[in-house]
Protein backbone atom coordinates (compact mmCIF):
# COMPACT_ATOMS: atom_id res chain seq x y z
CA UNK A 1 0.00 0.00 0.00
CA UNK A 2 1.29 3.11 -1.14
CA UNK A 3 1.27 6.45 1.21
CA UNK A 4 0.68 10.51 0.39
CA UNK A 5 3.00 12.66 0.90
CA UNK A 6 2.81 13.87 4.47
CA UNK A 7 4.49 16.72 6.07
CA UNK A 8 4.81 14.71 9.41
CA UNK A 9 8.37 13.39 10.17
CA UNK A 10 9.03 9.48 8.52
CA UNK A 11 12.16 7.88 9.35
CA UNK A 12 14.77 8.05 6.84
CA UNK A 13 17.48 6.21 6.01
CA UNK A 14 20.24 8.10 7.81
CA UNK A 15 18.24 8.15 11.06
CA UNK A 16 16.34 4.95 10.93
CA UNK A 17 18.43 2.61 13.36
CA UNK A 18 18.44 5.86 15.58
CA UNK A 19 15.17 6.10 15.96
CA UNK A 20 13.09 3.21 15.10
CA UNK A 21 12.71 1.69 18.23
CA UNK A 22 11.51 4.79 19.72
CA UNK A 23 9.05 5.41 17.29
CA UNK A 24 7.66 1.58 16.77
CA UNK A 25 8.21 0.34 20.35
CA UNK A 26 5.33 1.86 21.75
CA UNK A 27 2.61 0.67 19.13
CA UNK A 28 3.92 -3.11 18.77
CA UNK A 29 1.64 -4.40 21.83
CA UNK A 30 -1.10 -2.07 20.16
CA UNK A 31 -0.47 -3.86 16.32
CA UNK A 32 -0.10 -7.22 18.08
CA UNK A 33 -3.84 -6.86 19.90
CA UNK A 34 -5.42 -5.24 17.09
CA UNK A 35 -3.67 -8.13 15.15
CA UNK A 36 -5.34 -10.91 17.08
CA UNK A 37 -8.66 -9.28 17.23
CA UNK A 38 -8.98 -8.57 13.88
CA UNK A 39 -11.12 -5.73 15.09
CA UNK A 40 -10.14 -2.38 16.04
CA UNK A 41 -12.88 -1.65 18.62
CA UNK A 42 -12.18 -5.02 20.68
CA UNK A 43 -8.64 -4.34 20.61
CA UNK A 44 -9.05 -1.23 21.99
CA UNK A 45 -11.27 -2.38 24.71
CA UNK A 46 -8.61 -4.86 26.15
CA UNK A 47 -6.00 -2.37 25.78
CA UNK A 48 -8.08 0.31 27.60
CA UNK A 49 -7.63 2.63 25.34
CA UNK A 50 -9.94 5.19 22.68
CA UNK A 51 -11.00 3.17 19.61
CA UNK A 52 -9.52 6.28 17.75
CA UNK A 53 -6.31 6.49 19.51
CA UNK A 54 -5.79 2.97 18.04
CA UNK A 55 -6.87 3.41 14.84
CA UNK A 56 -4.99 6.61 14.12
CA UNK A 57 -2.03 4.84 16.12
CA UNK A 58 -2.48 2.10 13.59
CA UNK A 59 -2.81 4.46 10.57
CA UNK A 60 0.51 6.18 12.21
CA UNK A 61 2.50 2.86 11.92
CA UNK A 62 1.58 2.24 8.63
CA UNK A 63 2.71 5.66 7.68
CA UNK A 64 6.28 5.54 9.65
CA UNK A 65 7.02 2.11 7.96
CA UNK A 66 5.74 3.06 4.68
CA UNK A 67 4.08 -0.49 4.56
CA UNK A 68 0.24 -1.47 4.50
CA UNK A 69 -0.36 -3.77 7.33
CA UNK A 70 -4.05 -4.08 7.26
CA UNK A 71 -6.73 -4.95 4.79
CA UNK A 72 -9.92 -3.01 6.36
CA UNK A 73 -13.39 -4.14 5.77
CA UNK A 74 -15.55 -2.06 7.91
CA UNK A 75 -14.97 -2.18 11.90
CA UNK A 76 -12.75 -5.19 11.19
CA UNK A 77 -9.12 -5.49 9.63
CA UNK A 78 -7.31 -8.52 8.27
CA UNK A 79 -3.57 -8.90 7.80
CA UNK A 80 -1.65 -8.49 4.72
CA UNK A 81 1.01 -10.64 3.78
CA UNK A 82 3.53 -7.48 5.24
CA UNK A 83 1.56 -7.28 8.56
CA UNK A 84 1.69 -11.15 8.89
CA UNK A 85 5.43 -11.04 8.47
CA UNK A 86 5.53 -7.85 10.68
CA UNK A 87 3.38 -9.90 13.36
CA UNK A 88 6.09 -12.68 14.12
CA UNK A 89 8.88 -10.37 14.39
CA UNK A 90 6.54 -8.55 16.79
CA UNK A 91 5.32 -11.35 19.01
CA UNK A 92 8.85 -12.95 19.04
CA UNK A 93 10.11 -8.85 20.41
CA UNK A 94 7.19 -8.38 23.21
CA UNK A 95 8.23 -11.95 24.25
CA UNK A 96 11.81 -11.05 24.69
CA UNK A 97 10.87 -8.05 26.52
CA UNK A 98 8.51 -10.09 29.24
CA UNK A 99 10.97 -12.13 29.38
CA UNK A 100 13.87 -9.98 30.30
CA UNK A 101 11.14 -8.16 32.35
CA UNK A 102 10.52 -11.43 34.38
CA UNK A 103 14.14 -11.27 34.60
CA UNK A 104 14.85 -8.20 36.74
CA UNK A 105 11.50 -9.24 38.61
CA UNK A 106 13.05 -12.24 40.20
CA UNK A 107 16.69 -10.71 40.37
CA UNK A 108 15.06 -7.89 42.54
CA UNK A 109 12.83 -10.10 44.44
CA UNK A 110 13.46 -9.71 47.89
CA UNK A 111 13.50 -13.48 48.77
CA UNK A 112 14.99 -14.99 46.09
CA UNK A 113 16.28 -12.41 44.32
CA UNK A 114 20.08 -11.71 42.70
CA UNK A 115 23.15 -9.53 44.28
CA UNK A 116 26.01 -9.23 41.70
CA UNK A 117 29.00 -9.44 44.57
CA UNK A 118 33.25 -9.00 43.51
CA UNK A 119 35.81 -9.63 45.17
CA UNK A 120 39.61 -9.51 45.23
CA UNK A 121 41.70 -13.52 44.51
CA UNK A 122 42.96 -12.95 48.31
CA UNK A 123 39.34 -12.89 50.00
CA UNK A 124 37.89 -15.98 47.76
CA UNK A 125 39.59 -19.10 50.19
CA UNK A 126 38.03 -18.07 53.10
CA UNK A 127 36.35 -14.68 53.88
CA UNK A 128 33.86 -14.31 51.30
CA UNK A 129 32.26 -18.21 51.50
CA UNK A 130 32.17 -16.94 55.40
CA UNK A 131 30.52 -14.01 54.56
CA UNK A 132 27.60 -16.15 52.07
CA UNK A 133 27.02 -18.54 54.40
CA UNK A 134 26.88 -16.20 57.35
CA UNK A 135 24.20 -14.24 55.35
CA UNK A 136 22.46 -17.22 53.87
CA UNK A 137 21.34 -18.27 57.53
CA UNK A 138 18.79 -15.68 57.36
CA UNK A 139 18.57 -15.36 53.30
CA UNK A 140 18.43 -19.02 52.43
CA UNK A 141 17.22 -18.86 48.72
CA UNK A 142 18.93 -15.40 48.10
CA UNK A 143 21.48 -15.92 44.79
CA UNK A 144 24.79 -14.51 44.16
CA UNK A 145 26.30 -13.94 40.96
CA UNK A 146 30.40 -13.96 42.58
CA UNK A 147 33.24 -12.36 40.14
CA UNK A 148 36.70 -12.64 41.86
CA UNK A 149 39.25 -10.05 40.28
CA UNK A 150 41.80 -7.31 40.97
CA UNK A 151 40.48 -3.97 42.61
CA UNK A 152 41.20 -1.52 39.42
CA UNK A 153 38.80 -4.15 37.27
CA UNK A 154 36.22 -4.89 39.62
CA UNK A 155 35.80 -1.21 40.21
CA UNK A 156 35.30 -0.60 36.37
CA UNK A 157 32.70 -3.47 36.34
CA UNK A 158 31.30 -1.66 39.11
CA UNK A 159 30.91 1.22 36.69
CA UNK A 160 29.68 -0.82 34.09
CA UNK A 161 26.69 -2.26 35.49
CA UNK A 162 27.81 -5.45 36.20
CA UNK A 163 28.10 -5.79 39.97
CA UNK A 164 26.07 -4.52 42.53
CA UNK A 165 28.99 -4.57 45.36
CA UNK A 166 32.68 -5.09 45.59
CA UNK A 167 35.38 -6.51 48.55
CA UNK A 168 38.55 -4.45 47.77
CA UNK A 169 41.51 -2.63 48.79
CA UNK A 170 42.19 -0.13 48.87
CA UNK A 171 39.38 1.49 49.88
CA UNK A 172 39.02 3.86 46.59
CA UNK A 173 38.57 7.30 46.45
CA UNK A 174 36.44 8.42 43.42
CA UNK A 175 33.58 10.83 43.06
CA UNK A 176 31.13 8.72 41.28
CA UNK A 177 31.16 5.52 44.25
CA UNK A 178 30.88 4.92 47.95
CA UNK A 179 32.94 3.43 49.89
CA UNK A 180 33.04 2.07 53.08
CA UNK A 181 35.73 0.86 55.34
CA UNK A 182 35.14 -1.94 57.33
CA UNK A 183 38.17 -4.01 58.34
CA UNK A 184 42.29 -4.10 58.70
CA UNK A 185 44.30 -7.17 57.63
CA UNK A 186 48.40 -7.28 58.56
CA UNK A 187 50.87 -8.06 55.94
CA UNK A 188 53.61 -10.15 56.33
CA UNK A 189 57.07 -10.37 54.91
CA UNK A 190 57.62 -13.41 53.53
CA UNK A 191 60.64 -15.68 52.77
CA UNK A 192 61.90 -18.56 52.43
CA UNK A 193 62.28 -20.89 55.25
CA UNK A 194 66.22 -20.96 54.72
CA UNK A 195 66.50 -17.41 54.26
CA UNK A 196 68.59 -14.80 56.40
CA UNK A 197 66.04 -13.79 58.24
CA UNK A 198 64.04 -16.51 58.56
CA UNK A 199 64.67 -17.50 62.56
CA UNK A 200 63.57 -13.70 63.22
CA UNK A 201 59.62 -13.19 64.01
CA UNK A 202 59.84 -9.61 63.52
CA UNK A 203 61.43 -7.47 61.10
CA UNK A 204 61.84 -3.43 59.72
CA UNK A 205 60.77 -3.29 55.97
CA UNK A 206 64.17 -1.57 55.34
CA UNK A 207 66.15 -4.60 56.16
CA UNK A 208 64.71 -5.93 53.25
CA UNK A 209 65.76 -2.98 50.67
CA UNK A 210 68.44 -5.19 48.92
CA UNK A 211 66.43 -8.45 48.60
CA UNK A 212 64.29 -9.11 45.47
CA UNK A 213 60.50 -9.01 45.33
CA UNK A 214 57.86 -11.08 43.70
CA UNK A 215 54.97 -8.94 43.48
CA UNK A 216 51.65 -8.39 42.17
CA UNK A 217 50.88 -6.83 38.82
CA UNK A 218 50.40 -2.97 38.73
CA UNK A 219 46.83 -2.29 39.01
CA UNK A 220 46.32 -4.98 41.64
CA UNK A 221 45.59 -3.36 45.07
CA UNK A 222 48.36 -5.03 46.89
CA UNK A 223 50.96 -3.96 44.47
CA UNK A 224 50.39 -0.56 44.91
CA UNK A 225 50.23 -0.63 48.69
CA UNK A 226 53.45 -2.80 48.66
CA UNK A 227 55.33 0.10 46.29
CA UNK A 228 53.84 2.85 48.91
CA UNK A 229 55.33 0.53 51.81
CA UNK A 230 58.38 -0.09 50.25
CA UNK A 231 59.05 3.79 49.43
CA UNK A 232 58.20 4.65 53.27
CA UNK A 233 60.79 2.34 54.31
CA UNK A 234 63.50 4.39 51.98
CA UNK A 235 63.48 1.82 48.78
CA UNK A 236 62.53 0.96 45.35
CA UNK A 237 62.02 -3.14 45.20
CA UNK A 238 63.39 -5.07 42.72
CA UNK A 239 61.30 -6.90 41.37
CA UNK A 240 61.88 -10.68 39.70
CA UNK A 241 58.61 -11.76 39.12
CA UNK A 242 54.85 -10.05 38.74
CA UNK A 243 51.76 -12.32 39.14
CA UNK A 244 48.01 -12.73 39.45
CA UNK A 245 47.81 -14.94 42.73
CA UNK A 246 48.94 -14.13 46.27
CA UNK A 247 49.64 -17.72 46.64
CA UNK A 248 51.46 -18.08 43.33
CA UNK A 249 53.79 -15.52 44.77
CA UNK A 250 53.93 -17.08 48.07
CA UNK A 251 55.31 -20.56 46.05
CA UNK A 252 57.81 -18.70 44.11
CA UNK A 253 59.08 -17.61 47.47
CA UNK A 254 59.30 -20.98 48.68
CA UNK A 255 61.28 -21.84 45.80
CA UNK A 256 63.99 -19.03 46.53
CA UNK A 257 63.20 -16.68 43.99
CA UNK A 258 62.37 -13.35 46.03
CA UNK A 259 60.74 -12.07 49.33
CA UNK A 260 56.76 -11.02 49.38
CA UNK A 261 54.46 -8.83 51.20
CA UNK A 262 51.32 -10.87 51.31
CA UNK A 263 48.21 -11.06 53.61
CA UNK A 264 48.60 -14.35 56.09
CA UNK A 265 47.57 -17.75 54.18
CA UNK A 266 44.46 -19.65 54.67
CA UNK A 267 46.88 -22.92 55.16
CA UNK A 268 50.44 -22.47 56.38
CA UNK A 269 52.57 -23.05 53.38
CA UNK A 270 56.00 -25.39 53.81
CA UNK A 271 59.27 -23.94 52.85
CA UNK A 272 58.33 -20.22 53.93
CA UNK A 273 58.47 -18.07 57.02
CA UNK A 274 56.21 -15.43 57.68
CA UNK A 275 57.88 -12.18 59.34
CA UNK A 276 56.03 -9.28 61.73
CA UNK A 277 56.66 -5.94 59.70
CA UNK A 278 57.26 -3.61 62.34
CA UNK A 279 58.39 -0.51 61.09
CA UNK A 280 56.50 0.74 58.71
CA UNK A 281 53.24 -0.15 59.67
CA UNK A 282 52.30 -2.67 57.30
CA UNK A 283 48.45 -3.26 56.73
CA UNK A 284 45.91 -2.98 54.53
CA UNK A 285 42.15 -1.45 54.44
CA UNK A 286 39.55 -3.61 53.36
CA UNK A 287 35.85 -1.87 52.36
CA UNK A 288 33.41 -2.57 50.20
CA UNK A 289 32.17 -0.08 47.25
CA UNK A 290 29.29 0.33 45.13
CA UNK A 291 28.08 3.01 42.52
CA UNK A 292 26.84 6.20 43.77
CA UNK A 293 22.85 7.09 43.00
CA UNK A 294 21.97 3.98 41.68
CA UNK A 295 19.29 2.54 44.00
CA UNK A 296 19.59 -0.89 45.51
CA UNK A 297 17.09 -3.76 45.15
CA UNK A 298 15.94 -5.05 47.96
CA UNK A 299 18.75 -8.21 48.15
CA UNK A 300 21.46 -5.78 47.45
CA UNK A 301 20.42 -3.22 50.44
CA UNK A 302 19.95 -6.33 52.91
CA UNK A 303 23.65 -7.40 51.89
CA UNK A 304 25.03 -4.15 52.23
CA UNK A 305 23.55 -3.80 55.32
CA UNK A 306 25.03 -7.17 56.48
CA UNK A 307 28.08 -6.51 55.67
CA UNK A 308 28.19 -2.62 57.29
CA UNK A 309 26.69 -4.34 60.38
CA UNK A 310 30.34 -6.49 60.36
CA UNK A 311 32.65 -3.53 60.38
CA UNK A 312 35.59 -4.88 62.06
CA UNK A 313 35.06 -8.86 61.82
CA UNK A 314 34.83 -9.28 57.81
CA UNK A 315 37.95 -11.42 57.87
CA UNK A 316 37.99 -14.91 59.34
CA UNK A 317 40.49 -15.19 62.53
CA UNK A 318 43.26 -18.21 62.26
CA UNK A 319 45.86 -18.56 65.02
CA UNK A 320 48.75 -20.07 62.47
CA UNK A 321 50.92 -17.41 62.59
CA UNK A 322 50.41 -16.61 66.39
CA UNK A 323 50.79 -20.24 67.17
CA UNK A 324 54.20 -20.58 65.82
CA UNK A 325 55.60 -16.97 66.75
CA UNK A 326 53.87 -16.90 70.48
CA UNK A 327 52.08 -20.35 71.55
CA UNK A 328 48.50 -18.63 71.75
CA UNK A 329 47.19 -15.80 70.01
CA UNK A 330 47.94 -12.46 69.86
CA UNK A 331 45.44 -9.55 70.27
CA UNK A 332 43.71 -8.73 66.51
CA UNK A 333 45.85 -5.22 66.62
CA UNK A 334 49.02 -7.07 66.79
CA UNK A 335 48.83 -10.20 64.78
CA UNK A 336 47.02 -10.41 61.29
CA UNK A 337 45.09 -13.32 62.14
CA UNK A 338 42.83 -12.86 59.28
CA UNK A 339 42.94 -14.19 56.14
CA UNK A 340 41.82 -13.47 52.57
Amino acid sequence: MLHKQSSQRRLSPGSYEEDISQVLAPRLAQFAAVARHEHVTRAAQELGVPQSTLSRAMVRLEHDLDVGLFARKGRTVSLTPAGRAFLTAVERALAEVEKAAELVRADADPTTGRIAFGFLHTMGSETVPALIRAFRADHPHIRFQLIQNYGEAMLERLRAGDLDLCLTSPVPEAPDLVARRLDEQRLRLVVPDDHRLATRKRVRLAEAAEETFVTLEPGYGLRRITDDLCAEAGFKPKVAFEGEEAETLRGLVAAGLGVALLPPPAVARPGVVELTVTAPRAAREIGVAWLDGHPDTPPVAAFKRFLLARRGHILPQTALLDVREQGTRAPRDEAPDATG
